[in-house]
C-alpha cells in the first residue's frame, strides 16, 4: 500500500486562470499563424519577381534565342547587337541586356530576347541562377520572420541557407 506522502492530489485552478492560460494560448497560435502567413507572403512575392525573368531564362517562354555582342554599357544597362541562332528571329541592332550579368565589352553571351521588346535575357546556368535573385532574398527574410516571430530556429537557418547558398551560386556563375 502506498504511503500518503507518495500520493498527489490535482489542484483544482479557478475558472479565471483556466481562461488566462487558454487566451495566451490563443494569442501563441495567432502570433505563429500571422508570422506563418507572412513568411510565405514574401516567400510568395519572390518568385513572382524572379518569374518574370526566369521564365526566358529557363527558356519557358522563348521565340528567339541568339547571342548578343556587347558593344556599350551605361549605368544599369549594356546595349549591343543581336543575331539569332537556327531558331527564327530577325537580327536586331540593338537589344540591352541588365548590366550586372553582362560580359565585359566586346564579349559574346547567349541570351534571348522578351516578345515585343528589345530587353535580352542572358540563358544557361549563369541566367538561371540570377533570375532567381530575387527568391533568394525572400528566402533570407523569410527566414528572419520564421526565426523571430516563429521561434522556429532550425526551420529558418535551413532556409536562410538555402537562400545563401542560391545568392553564393548566382555570383559565382557570373
Amino acid at each position: 500500500m502506498a504511503s500518503s506522502s507518495t500520493r498527489t492530489r490535482s489542484v483544482k485552478r479557478s475558472r479565471v486562470r483556466r481562461v488566462g492560460e487558454s487566451a495566451f494560448g490563443a494569442l501563441l497560435v495567432a502570433r505563429i499563424v500571422l508570422m506563418g502567413l507572412l513568411a510565405l507572403l514574401l516567400l510568395a512575392g519572390g518568385v513572382w519577381t524572379s518569374w518574370n525573368t526566369a521564365q526566358y531564362a529557363m527558356l519557358v517562354k522563348v521565340r528567339e534565342r541568339g547571342t548578343m555582342t556587347v558593344a556599350a554599357c551605361g549605368e544599369d544597362r549594356c546595349t549591343g547587337p543581336y543575331v539569332p541562332t537556327a531558331g527564327g528571329g530577325e537580327r536586331r541592332a540593338k537589344v540591352s541586356l541588365v548590366e550586372s550579368v553582362a560580359p565585359a565589352e566586346g564579349e559574346r553571351v547567349e541570351v534571348t530576347v522578351e516578345p515585343g521588346t528589345t530587353r535580352a535575357v542572358r540563358v544557361g546556368p549563369a541566367g538561371i541562377l540570377l533570375a532567381w535573385v530575387p527568391f533568394a532574398g525572400s528566402l533570407l527574410l523569410a527566414a528572419l520572420v520564421v526565426a523571430g516571430g516563429m521561434r522556429f530556429r532550425r526551420t529558418a537557418w535551413v532556409i536562410g541557407l538555402l537562400g545563401a547558398a542560391l545568392l553564393g551560386a548566382a555570383f559565382v556563375a557570373l
